[in-house]
C-alpha cells in the first residue's frame, strides 16, 4: 500500500477515535462502560476492516483507542472534537465507504447505549452524525 494511502487510513482511525470520544462525552462525562464498549467493538469489528498498520507495526484500528484515551486524559471539548471529525469527513469522503459508515454508526450507537441507554445529548449527536453521512 502506498505510504500516502497508509497515512490516510491511519488518519481515518484517529478521527474515528475523536468521533467516538465526542459521542461518549456528549453528556459531559465518560463512564468506564463506554470505554469498555469501545475496546470491545474495536477488537471485535474494527481490526477486521483492513490490514493497515501504524508506524509501530500495530493494527491501525488501535489508533481509535489511542486517540480516545489521549483526549480523555487531556479533557478536550467534545463539540470541537466532533467538528474536527466532521471536517475530516468532508475532506476525505472517499474513505467513508458504506461499510465504514455503517460500522461507525453502530459503534457510536453502542457507545451511547452502553451506560444507562441514550440520553438527549447523545441522541442529538447520533442524529447529527447520521445526517452528515447522508450528505
Amino acid at each position: 500500500m502506498l505510504e500516502s494511502k497508509k497515512k490516510l487510513r491511519n488518519e481515518l482511525y484517529q478521527n474515528l477515535g475523536k468521533l467516538f470520544y465526542a459521542v461518549a462525552m456528549a453528556d459531559h462525562s465518560i463512564h468506564i462502560k463506554e470505554m469498555e464498549k469501545l475496546n470491545e467493538v474495536v477488537r471485535n469489528h474494527w481490526l477486521d476492516v483492513d490490514k493497515v498498520e501504524d508506524e509501530y507495526g500495530n493494527d491501525a484500528a488501535f489508533q481509535i483507542i489511542s486517540v480516545f484515551d489521549w483526549l480523555l486524559e487531556y479533557e478536550k471539548d467534545n463539540d470541537a472534537i466532533y467538528e474536527e471529525f466532521e471536517k475530516f469527513y468532508y475532506n476525505h469522503k472517499t474513505l467513508f465507504t458504506t461499510a465504514i459508515k455503517n460500522l461507525t454508526m453502530s459503534t457510536s450507537r453502542a457507545i451511547a447505549a452502553s451506560f444507562y441507554g441514550n440520553n438527549k445529548s447523545e441522541l442529538i449527536l447520533l442524529g447529527r452524525l447520521q445526517l452528515l453521512f447522508i450528505k
